[in-house]
């Protein structure tokens, strides 16, 4: 095998994502050969040389795993938790791959969570100039006005920094509606602040969609593996996206639905350590 950038070959062997494999290298955690390595850029072969993480010999995946969970309300997506608090992670009862969150959901919210341990996708999906459309439904204390709703859609001062137009559309009329939101940036608490500043406070917040790829019937704490058509599927939303700047105003969000595929080795509950 070719040399490789070493932050590629963290993030291929699942050791972690490419933007989290940069800080190990410059945290001075990785070791080829026996030696520490501090540069970025540095080169390496997975199948020659011994390459270490904070002391751990590092082994090619025997497989890339693509894992989509319904993250349940009050559990965080990480790892782990220094509060003790539940993560995505109790929930992968009986996976034996070594994979990650894409992406976060707040602890509040609820929703579809990519999880695997192919660094690359990973890091395709998560950076900025991606532009990969996330969508969401949530329910707010109250109806937006139209003004509000076009505001909504052409980008609002959050923070200091404009967001980028976002879809919007109301999907259930009532006395505290229901709102689907499509995103093409993924700023921290983003869609709170952004309904905040139009004088409503959110209630529910559920993700339904990732690019392409469907929640679908998961229920609250299940998982699934992907199939390879939506592996491939997602892999071409990226490289799309990743194109086509999103500059065209967004005025309404059609609601589409992705057809699945059967939902297989769904699973559910906490997850043996």
């Amino acid at each position: 095998m070719p040399e490789e950038r070493l932050q590629k070959i963290l993030s291929r062997a699942g050791a972690a994502s490419r933007r989290k494999a940069e800080q190990l290298i410059l945290e001075g955690r990785v070791a080829v050969n026996g030696a520490l390595v501090v540069e970025m850029g540095s080169k390496a072969d997975l199948d020659r040389d011994h390459i270490r993480v904070d002391g751990k010999l590092l082994h090619t995946p025997k497989r890339l795993a693509y894992i989509a969970l319904h993250k349940p309300n009050n559990c965080v997506t990480t790892v782990t938790d220094p509060e003790g608090r539940p993560t995505v992670m109790d929930l992968l009862r009986g996976v034996k791959e070594r994979v990650y969150p894409v992406g976060r959901l707040d602890y509040h919210s609820e929703g579809l969570l990519l999880l695997t341990n192919d660094g690359d996708l990973a890091n395709a999906i998560t950076s900025a100039a991606t532009h990969l459309p996330k969508t969401y439904l949530v329910k707010i204390n109250g109806t937006l006005t139209a003004q509000q709703e076009q505001a909504f859609r052409e980008g609002l001062p959050i923070q200091g920094r404009r967001t980028a137009p976002a879809g919007l559309r109301l999907a259930h009329r009532a006395a505290n509606p229901w709102y689907e939101v499509r995103l093409f940036e993924g700023r921290k608490n983003q869609i709170r602040l952004m309904f905040k500043h139009s004088g409503r406070l959110v209630e529910k917040l559920k993700r339904v969609k990732i690019g392409p790829l469907d929640l679908g019937s998961l229920k609250p704490g299940e998982f699934r593996y992907l199939s390879l058509a939506e592996v491939e599927q997602l892999r071409k939303a990226v490289r799309h996206s990743a194109v086509k700047h999103v500059g065209v105003k967004h005025t309404a969000v059609k609601h589409t639905a992705v057809k699945h595929t059967a939902v297989k080795h769904v699973s559910s509950g906490p997850r043996k350590r």
